[in-house]
């Protein structure tokens, strides 16, 4: 499968100043949408860039040449392949033996050394058309990937290094070019040795690379290569002492890419990151962002809220590791906390996504319903979540779900406490109202698959009905006291949201009853 590759990661933004200006150079990939475009680029110009990215202690003397000799061609008119003399095999040992492995050609005579300045230029070049399934496969077929393997292992310099990585990253992206990443001998196992840099450039290449393996056919045998205990480590290193807000949001991508992986990768990648401590990092990661919610609210820093979000929910599902992820109190104290916050806009996939997460909690932990039973501000940021999750019947179903949760546990209350609760409710009234129109439109069938089982939806309309019903009840004087006490109810609100509450109540018992008429 190809896989869209992301744009090439900037530097710490406290690197020097030329180092973070030359992070500037290389190209972005181009959309999927892009990548198989009819190209012009003339194939000996690129095998010329691979040449030239040879490191500079391979022996030089006998560096191979390039046939550029009446080639056959391709629809476009270009020239697609070239006569090998032989193979660059085992590129690691050649390079370590700086023994002379070869291309032929014939007119090029240029010098194949070059240096650092160069190289970054060349190789940006390079970036930019792996991007392109054409380029890719024809970079891969004219041993793109052993100078590539022969530069990881050989260059000082970070640049170089992350470079070498976006290309190997960018030719990852298609299915032909990433088996031959997979097949070659010492590659992989390379690649992984880079997340031991201190470089941060380097190290979100090095994230993102790993992450776009890991949904295609040849994530098992990434699996087995970060397997080993010292990898995870510093994977789970990375996530939990980076400043770097690129490098937080590659490393968690990455955590995130293993728990929605394929079961066979999860069976070997997550039972010793969980050992390692996986869960508690993620909700120690999960405070930190909360908190900053209310302290910077820096918007660059809601898509790491989402991914940690995502990433919980991603183990919450799995079985072996449910029970771990809903029993974590300190977690559901952090879901409260966001719902409850009173400005969502910003960062509303993933108060969708902690309330995903808070009924699956509560589906696992029912004792924790009632501890929130009576927080009418928690009942409040719940509903607003509404809007935000109008395309989501998941989400939607889950809200409905924690909603009849809470109000099966009002079974009596005070007038006090019932007259806030009825106050929250009708203040809530439009929302509520646009989620029963939606739903009628996209789910309407949802509650009629049982006739006689009523779903969290209807059991939660059906209690806002009594407690709306129960508050009428109340002497007016009393609840005229109790609004003057700054809990305000307009009761024109409490007979619109009980008249639509129980039409659609009425109409879906109706349906049911149609249903298993056509049944019989």
């Amino acid at each position: 499968m190809s896989i869209q590759p992301e744009s090439p990661s900037e530097h710490n933004e406290e690197a020097p100043e030329e180092q973070f200006r030359s992070s500037t150079h290389h190209p972005p990939a181009p959309s999927d949408e892009l990548f198989d475009i009819t190209t012009t680029v003339d194939p000996s110009y690129i095998i010329s860039l691979i040449r030239k990215l040879l490191p500079e202690n391979v022996n030089h003397g006998e560096i191979c040449k390039i046939n550029t000799s009446s080639p056959p061609e391709n629809e476009g008119g270009q020239s697609w392949s070239i006569d090998e003399s032989e193979n660059m095999k085992n590129v690691e040992t050649s390079v370590k033996q700086s023994v002379d492995d070869k291309f032929y050609c014939q007119n090029v005579h240029e010098d194949v050394v070059v240096g650092e300045e160069a190289w970054e230029e060349f190789g940006c070049i390079l970036w930019d058309l792996a991007a392109s399934k054409t380029h890719a496969e024809f970079m891969v077929e004219n041993f793109a990937l052993e100078v590539l393997l022969a530069t990881l292992l050989v260059s000082k310099s970070a640049r170089i290094t992350e470079i070498n990585l976006g290309i190997i990253g960018n030719l990852a992206c298609h299915d032909v070019s990433r088996k031959k990443i997979t097949s070659m001998n010492g590659l992989i196992g390379a690649v992984l040795q880079q997340l031991f840099l201190d470089d941060t450039a380097c190290l979100c290449e090095a994230c993102r690379l790993i992450t776009l393996f890991l949904p295609s056919d040849e994530s098992d045998i990434l699996a087995e290569a970060l397997q080993p205990e010292h990898i995870l480590c510093r994977i789970l290193w990375i996530v939990e002492n980076t400043l770097n807000i690129q490098l937080l949001e590659k490393s968690i991508n990455l955590l995130l890419a293993i728990a929605e992986s394929k079961q066979d990768v999860t069976a070997i990648l997550l039972p010793p990151l969980i050992k390692l401590g996986l869960p508690q990092i993620l909700v120690d990661l999960l405070s930190v962002e909360i908190s900053k919610l209310t302290e910077e609210r820096s918007p660059e820093r809601y898509s790491i809220l989402d991914l940690i979000l995502r990433t919980v929910e991603a183990l919450s599902v799995i079985d072996d590791y449910s029970q771990e992820i809903c029993s974590n109190k300190e977690l559901f104290k952090l879901l409260v906390r966001l719902i409850k916050h009173p400005d969502k806009a910003e960062f509303a996939n993933s108060c969708v996504t902690a309330s995903i997460l808070t009924a699956n909690i509560l589906t696992d932990a029912t004792d924790l319903a009632l501890e929130i039973s009576q927080d009418m501000l928690f009942l409040q940021g719940l509903l607003d979540v509404f809007p935000f999750a109008s395309d989501d019947i998941e989400a939607r179903s889950a809200i409905w779900s924690i909603l009849a949760r809470l109000l099966m546990r009002i079974e009596k209350t005070d007038p006090s406490n019932l007259h806030q609760l009825v106050s929250v409710l009708t203040s809530k009234s439009e929302v509520v109202e646009d989620e029963l129109l939606n739903y009628n439109v996209d789910d309407s069938s949802e509650d009629l698959r049982s006739p006689t089982k009523l779903t969290a939806r209807t059991f939660a309309l059906n209690r806002i009905v009594e407690i709306l019903s129960q508050w009428r009840t109340l002497e007016d004087h009393k609840k005229e006291t109790l609004s003057m006490e700054g809990c305000y109810v307009n009761e024109r609100d409490v007979d619109k949201m009980l008249h639509y509450c129980c039409k659609y109540t009425k109409l879906l018992l109706y349906m049911k009853r149609e249903k298993c008429l056509l049944s019989c």
